[in-house]
């Protein structure tokens, strides 16, 4: 997380952020590969023989303990909030061709 804060970091992912322009498809596109490129960096200090996709197993292992660490859900929240845009829920009815279901 403080990654993401650092200056130069914050203005990769808000320049990714505009691109994508609260697309998830863009999101994906642009965000995505900036916010893995910042994670892997992190992971390389510590393990400097990280590989790509060490990113996807270190997201794996986290959420893994999501459900037994209130701190490390509240810290994956976060994580998940840089990357995701905000969801907005359709217009009440949507998606049942404006027929009322029982």
């Amino acid at each position: 997380i403080k990654a993401f804060g650092a200056p130069e970091n914050a203005q990769r992912m808000e320049e990714a952020r505009d691109n994508a322009c609260n697309d998830m498809g863009k999101m994906l596109q642009f965000l995505l590969p900036v916010a893995t490129q910042i994670q892997q960096d992190v992971i390389k200090a510590y393990a400097p023989t990280a590989r790509v996709g060490w990113v996807l197993k270190f997201a794996r292992l986290i959420k893994s303990y999501e459900s037994q660490d209130p701190e490390i859900a509240s810290m994956s929240g976060k994580l998940k909030a840089m990357f995701l845009p905000p969801m907005t829920l359709p217009p009440h009815g949507a998606g049942t061709g404006g027929v009322a279901t029982s």
